[in-house]
């Protein structure tokens, strides 16, 4: 009796909790005759035993519970640069009247913002090769603050390279925050998953953007359109007025985006993150950033499809208004008014602001559907599908024009929703963590084609209509299209193995 309760106390914790084991716990109190030795026999083995086999359960459920956190709080951050992004395009319409300026100069909006990505992404990487994801994320937060905070005494003296200081000044920030970001959710967790993680997480950035053009239609732009008739009834002074009242209307914007961004950095700081694969880093000591774009062929080729695919959407985006008012200006889709209820009264400039806002529903709509298909399929066929839409839709828009044209613009933003995670993984893909930082503040330096690209649309678009901008867009889409066939193949140039 004593050695049948000894052999069920010592079992008891390996066995399970089935109403079996209940039972036979209940009952085994009635044959034990030396319960305290039991229970030190017990423990002894327990402890011999957890040591040569180690639970595993809890090192698995330790490592989730460890990323999760962060990984929330940088999903925060798609939904903060969504936001800057997205208020560029209401930017460049404001600002041809509030700063008297043509389509082409209002276009260095986007040219000034994206060129902080071009000048601040090397050196991010290199930051956050020496300290870490978290100080990195931190320096981007507060750059992106000061360039939000810089807009109210910019508008206070009206200087256009004043504005364009700030909007360097936040796109620095958003390029360590970028370079930051977009790698950090593909290492916080499996490999294979590291693209549908990056499009899940850049769905926050889809949501954010909708609010851009909302913004600007509600807040920035004025509530009176200053067409030409209406301008030449007005004296030199009234105009100057209006101007200065104009330009001043992005103040508070930029100032609830600043405190904002302030709150998430304390977050941030108060919160502790994991730094995935800094071991590995110390060990393989200097890495030549340049080096790498001759090293990894697909990641060259990456470099150039982001910046194709970049320019193509700063185009559209920044453009979209312009082509609403060209394409359709008294023609407008019947499920915008429904949904936004504006009034028939608002300004042609509002009522297409409404219309990108719905079509960047369209975009995240698009991020959802795709980040469910890649649950489903490689992430480079669904890539495929929605660049031979985006192709195809372009080519439709510079055919029909009209309401037609712009309903395929709209719908060209679905397309393009999945195009920049999806790019940056398949560009950084296989690279080991010594070298996925900096190649990753490569990828992000290719943004610089949303300065390149956009200006060159506006000068063809004084020559033939905003129709003429459009052949941008679709050479830019078309060359993604081969990189997803052809260039996303991982292979290293210098002599090594290809392997998809």
């Amino acid at each position: 009796m004593y050695q049948k309760s000894l052999f069920f106390d010592i079992l008891r914790p390996f066995l399970g909790n089935s109403p079996k084991t209940r039972f036979v716990w209940q009952i085994g109190p009635l044959f034990c005759l030396r319960r305290d030795q039991a229970n030190q026999l017990r423990k002894k083995f327990i402890s011999l035993s957890f040591k040569r086999n180690p639970p595993v359960m809890s090192n698995t459920t330790s490592t989730r519970n460890q990323y999760l956190v962060p990984f929330a709080l940088v999903c925060s951050l798609f939904f903060l640069w969504g936001i800057a992004n997205s208020l560029n395009g209401s930017l460049i319409r404001h600002f041809q009247f509030a700063l008297d300026l043509k389509r082409w100069q209002a276009g260095i909006v986007d040219s000034a913002f994206y060129a902080g990505y071009f000048v601040m992404a090397i050196p991010a990487g290199i930051f956050m090769r020496k300290w870490g994801y978290k100080k990195g994320i931190l320096a981007g937060l507060l750059l992106y603050a000061v360039g939000a905070l810089l807009f109210y005494p910019a508008a206070d003296i009206r200087v256009y390279s004043f504005f364009l200081f700030a909007l360097f000044t936040i796109a620095s920030g958003l390029a360590f925050l970028e370079t930051a970001a977009n790698l950090y959710v593909t290492v916080l967790g499996d490999k294979k998953d590291a693209a549908w993680r990056i499009n899940f997480a850049q769905s926050f950035n889809g949501i954010s953007i909708i609010l851009g053009p909302v913004i600007g239609s509600l807040f920035i732009f004025s509530k009176k359109d200053y067409t030409p008739e209406v301008l030449s009834g007005m004296t030199a002074e009234e105009i100057q007025s209006a101007r200065i009242e104009e330009a001043l209307s992005v103040q508070a914007p930029y100032l609830a985006v600043a405190a904002l961004v302030l709150a998430v950095a304390v977050l941030f700081a108060l919160t502790k993150m994991p730094e995935v694969g800094r071991e590995e880093e110390k060990e393989s000591g200097d890495v030549g950033i340049f080096g790498l774009l001759g090293k990894y062929r697909h990641l060259s080729l990456g470099v150039l499809a982001q910046f194709a695919n970049v320019g193509a959407q700063a185009t559209l985006w920044g453009y979209f208004v312009d082509f609403k008012i060209d394409f359709a200006k008294e023609e407008h889709l019947g499920i915008v008014q429904t949904i936004y209820r504006y009034a028939q009264d608002m300004t042609p400039e509002q009522i297409a602001g409404f219309h990108a806002s719905f079509a960047l529903v369209l975009f995240m709509l698009g991020r959802f559907l795709g980040t469910y298909l890649m649950s489903k399929m490689e992430a480079r066929k669904v890539l495929s599908y929605y660049t031979m839409a985006a192709v195809g839709l372009v080519a439709l828009a510079f055919m029909t024009g009209g309401l037609i044209g712009i309903v395929c613009i709209m719908l060209t933003y679905f397309c393009q929703s999945i195009m920049f995670p999806t790019i940056f993984a398949l560009a950084t893909k296989g690279l080991p963590p010594a070298e996925s930082k900096l190649a990753s503040s490569l990828v992000i330096m290719a943004i610089v084609g949303g300065a390149v690209l956009p200006p060159i649309a506006g000068l063809l678009s004084q020559s033939g209509g905003m129709k003429m901008a459009l052949f941008i867009p679709f050479i830019c889409f078309s060359y993604v299209l081969w990189y997803v066939f052809k260039g996303a193949e991982q292979q290293m140039v210098a002599g090594s193995a290809s392997s998809k």
